[in-house]
C-alpha cells in the first residue's frame, strides 16, 4: 500500500481496480484547513488523464507493472504476433493494443511490452528507429533558405515530415516518441 502523501512522478497505484501512473503532483498546505495532494495521473489501460486531489493519508495498493523486451514477428492481417526472447512464447495482440507502436516496427524488431496482472496493455517501440523512405515528393532545388519540410512515407507506412533534401530510398533516423525526423542514417 502507498499513501497519497508518498505520490511522486512515475509512481503506479490502483484505484477502483484500474492502474494509474502519477504524471505530476503537488503537496499543498493551505493556511487554513488540512493539507492535500493535487495530482495529474494517467489510466494505464485507457490512456485517459485526470487531475484529482487526495487526502495525504489516503492509501492505495501499488500497481505492479511488468515489462518485457519482445520481438515483433509478423502480422496475419488481424493480429500482431510478438515473441518473448527468453521463453520463445508467442503472444498475439490486436491493432488497438499496438496502434501507436506498429507504425515504427518492422518484422524482427524489438519492442517493450508492458503487462498489468499478466495482460499486455501497452507496446513501446525503441526510442529511435532507422527506416527507409518509400514515397515522397522530389525536393525543389534552391528552396533551402527556410526550414521547410515535406511529407514522406516510410517502409512501415508511417507518414513523417522530413527536410526537402530527403529523397525516396534514403534511410532516416526517427524519434518514435514524437514521430519526428532526426537525421539521415
Amino acid at each position: 500500500m502507498i499513501s497519497a502523501g508518498d505520490f511522486r512522478k512515475g509512481v503506479t497505484f490502483e484505484m477502483n481496480g484500474e492502474p494509474y501512473v502519477v504524471l505530476d503532483f503537488q503537496h499543498v498546505k493551505p493556511g487554513k484547513g488540512a493539507a492535500f495532494v493535487r495530482t495529474k495521473h494517467k489510466n494505464l489501460k485507457t490512456g485517459s488523464i485526470r487531475e484529482e486531489t487526495f487526502n495525504p493519508s489516503d492509501r492505495y495498493p501499488r500497481a505492479h507493472i511488468e515489462t518485457k523486451e519482445m520481438q515483433y514477428l509478423y502480422s496475419d492481417g488481424e493480429l500482431y504476433h510478438f515473441m518473448d526472447n527468453e521463453t520463445y512464447e508467442q503472444i498475439p495482440l490486436s491493432y488497438d493494443q499496438v496502434e501507436d507502436a506498429i507504425k515504427f516496427l518492422k518484422e524482427n524488431d524489438s519492442a517493450t511490452i508492458k503487462f498489468y496482472q499478466g495482460k499486455p496493455f501497452q507496446v513501446d517501440p525503441p526510442n529511435f528507429v532507422e527506416l527507409v523512405i518509400t514515397e515522397t515528393e522530389p525536393g525543389i532545388k534552391g528552396d533551402t533558405a527556410s526550414n521547410v519540410t515535406k511529407s514522406a512515407t516510410v517502409e512501415t507506412g508511417a507518414v513523417i515530415h522530413v527536410p526537402l533534401f530527403i529523397n525516396e530510398g534514403d534511410k532516416v533516423r526517427i524519434d518514435t516518441r514524437t514521430g519526428e525526423y532526426m537525421s539521415r542514417a
